[in-house]
């Protein structure tokens, strides 16, 4: 059986709220909900003072799902078995208290952690099921192995940088789907990411230390998100690259993820586990 046939229209519809519910990716996620057969909307959270508070998460999309919009967590999860968190580091840590208490299992899509909060986020793994990813865009999570690869066959005789473009509202750089990158491709080659990352060059830098992993961030318009991985050697370069042209893919893999915590009581997952690509 395959996991996007688990919970079907014969199965009781996985009930599931949405953090940063007035938000893009939030009315992205409520949209996609709206469409899915085997999901329906169970609560939607968003920030004090939103002027959304109060309101039907679905009255843009013209219709009402009974569903209000609150900034009171255990309110808004109190119907919900999952939680998808597309929002910052420090609302989504509130909400891992509140999900871990109540027993709501948790898809977070929030990059920019710390390295305590991903310790803290490790240990609530151990009583809810969470699925974790920079990037659920299925997509994505398939490049992530065909970098693996790469860089495996590449490690010698090519200088290796990544170059991410999103649009001029996203606070992180680099991206957590470009650090996320990084990462692959430098466990892939026997480097560790926090050693060999470059993140910026501004002056007279002397020559490039054949054994850095570089990033570029690029921040402007509406561009939803662009990742190239270039492996540059002598005489030729080769260029992994994904785009994304609308947040619906995300919404998409995050809906996978929560068919996959459905049979997974606790434990901490990543999309390739979702995927099947371990």
């Amino acid at each position: 059986m395959s996991i996007d046939s688990v919970n079907t229209t014969s199965h009781a519809p996985l009930r599931i709220a949405i953090a940063g519910a007035s938000g893009r990716m939030g009315r992205m996620l409520i949209e996609a909900l709206k469409n899915a057969p085997d999901a329906v909307l169970a609560g939607a959270l968003d920030v004090p003072g939103s002027p959304s508070l109060g309101a039907d998460a679905s009255a843009f999309l013209g219709v009402n799902s009974g569903v209000l919009i609150t900034s009171d967590l255990r309110a808004g999860l109190q119907n919900a078995q999952y939680l998808i968190d597309f929002t910052r580091p420090e609302g989504t840590m509130a909400h891992l208290r509140v999900c871990r208490d109540l027993g709501v299992k948790l898809i977070v899509g929030t990059t920019g952690f710390t390295d305590e909060q991903k310790a803290e986020i490790d240990v609530a793994a151990r009583d809810i099921g969470i699925v974790m990813a920079p990037n659920m865009a299925v997509g994505v999570n398939v490049v992530f192995k065909l970098l693996a690869q790469a860089a495996k066959a590449l490690k010698e005789g090519y200088d290796i940088e990544i170059i991410e473009t999103h649009h001029r509202h996203k606070v992180d750089a680099p991206s957590g789907t470009a650090l996320k990158m990084g990462e692959v491709v430098a466990d892939a080659v026997g480097r560790d990411l926090k050693d060999c990352a470059v993140y910026g060059r501004e002056g007279v830098t002397g020559e490039r230390d054949p054994s850095t992993i570089g990033f570029a961030t690029i921040r402007g318009g509406d561009v939803v998100g662009d990742h190239t991985v270039l492996f540059a050697g002598i005489g030729e370069r080769i260029e992994i690259t994904h785009k994304s042209s609308s947040r619906a893919t995300y919404a998409q893999g995050s809906l996978r993820a929560a068919r996959f915590l459905a049979n997974q009581p606790h434990g901490l997952f990543g999309m390739d586990d979702v995927l099947g690509l371990n």
